[in-house]
Parts: C-alpha cells; sequence; structure tokens
C-alpha cells in the first residue's frame, strides 16, 4: 500500500440517509429517556429538528487475507486426589478430596481469516468511540457514488489517510485473529506466547456513511450526538445527576447494612464441619500426587 496515501481518493460508494431528522430527534428522546442518572431537566435540551445537522462521514473498508503462525500451550483440567484433615461434630478424621489442576502442552500452529469490508472511521473530528458504536451498517446496500445524494448534506473529506486505516484496520483484526487461534489450540484453557501475522491481497474503499449530527449545552458544557442515518441508532456525551447517584449509593449502603443486621441477629451453622490441608510431607509419597 506505499504510495497511496499522496493521492487524493474520491468516494466509490456511500449509504444513502433512511432516517429523517424528525425521526432522529425522536429515537435520540428515546435514548435520554433510557439513561440511568441523568438530570430531570435534559431532555427538553434536546428539541427543535434544526438543530440536527446531516453529513457523509468518511470511511475505508478493507478487505485481506491474513495468514498467522502461533505457538503457545494448551491446558487441560485434570483432578487428583487429596487427603485432608476434617473436622465432624468436634472430632478429626482423614477424608479425600478431588482437586483440579491444569495440564500445560506446548503447541503450534497456523490459522488463516478473510476480512471483508473492515470498517474504519477516518474522520478526526467525531468522537471514534461513539462512531464505532453506531454499527452496524447495511454495507450490502452500498450505492455508487454521485453528488446528488449529497444535495442538502454536509459531507467531509477524509482525515485519516489509506495507510494510517490500514494500521488501525490490522490493530482491530488482532483480537480477531487471537481469538481464531485459542479455537485452533483448543483445550480447556489456551495460552498464546507468539503470533506472527501476514496480510495478502489487500483490498480497499473510500466511502460515506450518513451521520445526524447534532450538541446541545446544558449547565455551561456542551454534548453530542450521533444518530446512525440509516438504523437510527443513537450514541452520545449526557450528563450525570450527582443527586441520583448519591441518592442510589445511600440506598445501596442501607441495603448492606440491613442484609448485615440481617445475619448479625441470626445463627450462622456450618454443619459442624472445618476442612484443613493436610501437610504433604505427612503422607507417603506413593499414591498420591
Amino acid at each position: 500500500m506505499d504510495g497511496h496515501e499522496t493521492r487524493h481518493f474520491r468516494p466509490q460508494g456511500l449509504l444513502p440517509f433512511r432516517i429523517s431528522a424528525k425521526q432522529a430527534v425522536e429515537d435520540y428522546r428515546n435514548w435520554l429517556k433510557r439513561l440511568w442518572f441523568a438530570p430531570d431537566k435534559l431532555k427538553k435540551y434536546a428539541r427543535k429538528d434544526s438543530q440536527l445537522n446531516g453529513m457523509y462521514v468518511p470511511y475505508w473498508t478493507y478487505d485481506t487475507d491474513s495468514q498467522s503462525s502461533y505457538s503457545g500451550e494448551r491446558g487441560t483440567i485434570y483432578q487428583v486426589a487429596q487427603r485432608v484433615r476434617v473436622k465432624v461434630n468436634g472430632r478429626w478424621t482423614t477424608q479425600t478430596r478431588m482437586v483440579t489442576k491444569i495440564r500445560w502442552t506446548p503447541v503450534s500452529g497456523h490459522v488463516r481469516r478473510r476480512f471483508d469490508d473492515f470498517l474504519v472511521f477516518a474522520s478526526k473530528s467525531l468522537p471514534r468511540n461513539m462512531a464505532r458504536e453506531l454499527a452496524p451498517w447495511d454495507l450490502e446496500n452500498l450505492v455508487p457514488y454521485n453528488e446528488e445524494y449529497l444535495s442538502g448534506f454536509r459531507s467531509e473529506v477524509y482525515q485519516v489517510d489509506l495507510k494510517d486505516g490500514f494500521e488501525i484496520a490490522r490493530e482491530r483484526m488482532q483480537p480477531i485473529i487471537r481469538s481464531d487461534i485459542a479455537r485452533d489450540i483448543g483445550g480447556d484453557h489456551q495460552r498464546i506466547h507468539r503470533v506472527q501475522t501476514q496480510h495478502r491481497n489487500i483490498g480497499f474503499k473510500h466511502i460515506l456513511l450518513p451521520f445526524w449530527i447534532a450538541g446541545f449545552r446544558f449547565r455551561n458544557k456542551t454534548y453530542r450526538f450521533l444518530v446512525n442515518g440509516r438504523t437510527g441508532e443513537v450514541q452520545g456525551e449526557r450528563p450525570y445527576s450527582i443527586i441520583k447517584i448519591a441518592f442510589a449509593v445511600l440506598l445501596g449502603l442501607i441495603a448492606v447494612f440491613i442484609v448485615l443486621g440481617l445475619l448479625a441477629g441470626g445463627e450462622y451453622q456450618s454443619g459442624g464441619l472445618t476442612i484443613q490441608s493436610w501437610p504433604d510431607t505427612s503422607w507417603p509419597s506413593s499414591g498420591w500426587e
């Protein structure tokens, strides 16, 4: 992909708006109603359709064939018998219990995965974490880019270039690849010590996705929110009510004191059984692990 970063790429496709500004406001109000610990007066600040701006936001999508070699360990659970000293009804006796252990075995191997249309947010003017939570997007419905779709809306030029976008994609692909490796290792537990990944047949597209964007001021602070222009999914910044949080903490403390009071007022009995581990040196080594 070297050399591509000096070029400017026109969008190849986009998803047209399907959610109207009116519906986006309604979706946002519904989102506000579901917020815990939000101030009671907050919802009146999310009003008037004119506050919303429709914007086509830039993304990269990447296609790549990944091949990863790895080394690690497979953990297999097994049980062994262990003698313990047990006090029953005031008298000490010996019993046998089963102890769970893990046997680790060195492993190595290879995994492959095809990534198709792996999305990377290419804007720096909007919160990346909120934009990511607007997924999923119905990319199967992408249409070829046509400036007529932009009429009445703003559009943004990508601020993350092609090469940097792929570095972001590669970093976000790693947890998926490690999950594939864990499944390939198998067993009851897995340890991954080394992963080496190569990407081949890399392809990309520059696309635009529809956002409704707005902000409001509440108690001298600005809060932004984003609405997926296809599904109505909402993500936003929000204030918290200190009074509501304090009241919830107080209720939690009251509940804890009530439970402690009930336990203190009653008598807890364990059936008269106490377990202690018997020192290993006190038992013959043959027949026991």
